[in-house]
């Protein structure tokens, strides 16, 4: 048992801060849960933000998590659930305050696509598809996400 007391800047500190937890068959599988909170995340309390700036942090870190786990040949896409919408391959995301975000990319003939969505809506599958042949190095949305979050 933790006998610190705490001050009130230091509670209001850590209530403000996002909790996350997960649990894996292998304890060294890689998740957000053991991975430090992009400093941009943290600066903004919780309750501060709207659902959709909210949903898509949080959606960027799994993304960047999940892309680390791939191989030089795979990218990440996403897999919708309920309806024959079939797979994004990720390729850009934003959110539009107060519950809209959205994924632009394309799917695995190559069209243009996009999905607009409600947060209250939001189920994502994150997928691994093989990269695009024409290129050298995988594109890893994730990352460049994560690097916008801190810029911003």
């Amino acid at each position: 048992m933790d006998d610190k007391i705490n001050t009130a800047a230091e509670a209001a500190e850590a209530d403000a801060l996002p909790r996350c937890h997960e649990v894996h068959c292998d304890p060294d599988t890689p998740n957000i849960a053991s991975r430090p909170v992009p400093a941009a995340v943290k600066k903004t309390p919780a309750a501060q933000k709207s659902p959709a700036q909210w949903a898509y942090e949080r959606i960027v870190m799994y993304l960047k998590n999940f892309e680390e786990s791939l191989d030089n040949e795979h990218e990440a896409a996403m897999g919708f659930t309920g309806g024959d919408a079939g797979v994004l391959r990720i390729e850009g995301m934003g959110y539009f305050d107060p519950d809209i975000v959205t994924f632009y990319g394309s799917d695995p003939t190559g069209a243009k696509t996009q999905l607009i969505q409600h947060v209250t809506q939001m189920n994502v599958m994150l997928r691994a598809l093989p990269k695009a042949v024409e290129q050298a190095e995988p594109n890893r949305i994730g990352f460049r996400l994560v690097q916008d979050l801190e810029e911003t």
